[in-house]
């Protein structure tokens, strides 16, 4: 999708009259026509505060929002909770909601805002990013930007990469993460950037994104990406997370894994993310009411767990993860995976190693690299 294109999905955009110094708002005048530019004092819709109905919800992802944000930008990843084994993740939000619209999406489960919200201010996020770097010393760092708005299906809009791959490049050992469902990576494949900024990608068997990932990009357009990056010298990665159970999922996810290993092999990317299907409860009802029960998700039979998130049962989960495992660990045993947001009981039962054992994922599930900020960054909103 070109730059036209992207702006012709937004009804309107709305520019908070303290961000109109800011250069994402300078930026976004510039590439929409006027009429769709509309100045404001308060956030618009504020009439659908509190719980959205499933047609706010769905407009939701058609306006915009400039807005400067006032609280803190730099927080621990929601996997940093009591019960689960947390890989050392820290997360910077830039904004809020998706312009893309997956079935099973969390954000679903705890958005309250009627409009997609994108902060003016990404210079006071990296002065607190900056603010850390006499703490952390040599400490590695791995930041990611993908937790409540894509990392990229937005970017060729905001050009945030920009100022991020930069601020990054005399930091070496701290890590940048983009994460998208996006094939949008062009606008920053010539910037200078010094090898620690891993462009990843939420993939999945075609099946599950033709039927439950609506409006993102294919697998083989997210493939092809993925590609361009690694040509230009940026580390890639790939999340297969959710891992959605269906009638066919072994052919699914075979086909998905054969496809990535016969493109890329384990020293182009530094690890394999994988999850399951999860969600909290009160979820369920809003999937239901916009996507019916033609769904692989919404059919799912779900069951309670201890962290009060409905999942699979846990042999069901179990069966999954050995499955890919074994498919990847087949084409080469040098693929580094790792289970997400999963308890340390499943690690044992489907890996049979907790991942502080796993000498491959021993730095990023060290408890040590993250203790010394553990009281002054709480965990993040609940993926």
């Amino acid at each position: 999708m070109n730059l036209t294109l992207l702006i012709q999905t937004f009804d309107k955009v709305f520019i908070d009259r303290l961000s109109l110094g800011s250069s994402l708002a300078k930026r976004l005048m510039f590439l929409f026509p006027s009429e769709s530019i509309e100045v404001v004092d308060n956030r618009p819709f504020s009439d659908s505060d509190g719980h959205l109905t499933v047609e706010e919800f769905d407009r939701s992802k058609k306006n915009l929002f400039i807005t400067p944000f006032k609280g803190k930008f730099f927080k621990r990843c929601p996997g940093a909770r009591p019960g689960l084994a947390c890989c050392n993740y820290f997360v910077l939000n830039w904004g809020l909601q998706c312009d893309m619209n997956c079935s099973y999406c969390y954000l679903q489960s705890f958005i309250n805002t009627p409009v997609l919200t994108i902060y003016s201010n990404l210079d006071k996020a990296l002065s607190e990013l900056q603010s850390f770097t006499q703490s952390l010393g040599n400490q590695p760092l791995r930041v990611g930007t993908g937790e409540t708005v894509d990392s990229l299906s937005l970017d060729p809009l905001t050009l945030y990469s920009h100022d991020l791959i930069e601020f990054f490049r005399d930091k070496p050992n701290w890590t940048l993460e983009f994460k998208t469902k996006s094939d949008k990576v062009e606008q920053f494949l010539d910037c200078e950037h010094a090898g620690n900024v891993v462009v990843s990608w939420s993939i999945n068997a075609c099946d599950v994104i033709k039927k439950e990932e609506h409006g993102t990009a294919s697998l083989e357009a997210r493939l092809s990406a993925a590609e361009k990056c690694k040509n230009n010298g940026f580390p890639v990665a790939f999340h297969i997370d959710p891992m959605v159970w269906h009638e066919n999922w072994k052919q699914g996810y075979s086909n998905l894994v054969k496809q990535i290993t016969e493109r890329f092999c384990p020293k182009d990317m530094p690890y394999i993310s994988v999850g399951a299907l999860r969600f909290q409860p009160e979820q369920r009802h809003m999937m239901r009411e916009r996507f019916g029960m033609n769904s692989f998700v919404t059919r799912a039979e779900m069951f309670k767990s201890p962290d009060g998130k409905l999942r699979y049962h846990q042999d069901i989960r179990k069966e999954m993860f050995e499955f890919l495992t074994r498919a990847f660990k087949a084409a080469s045993p040098d693929w580094r995976l790792f289970l997400c947001m999963e308890t340390p009981e499943t690690w044992l039962a489907s890996t049979g190693s907790l991942p502080q054992k796993k000498q491959e994922l021993e730095t990023l599930f060290d408890p040590r690299l993250i203790k010394k900020h553990q009281k002054s960054l709480k965990p993040s909103t609940d993926a």
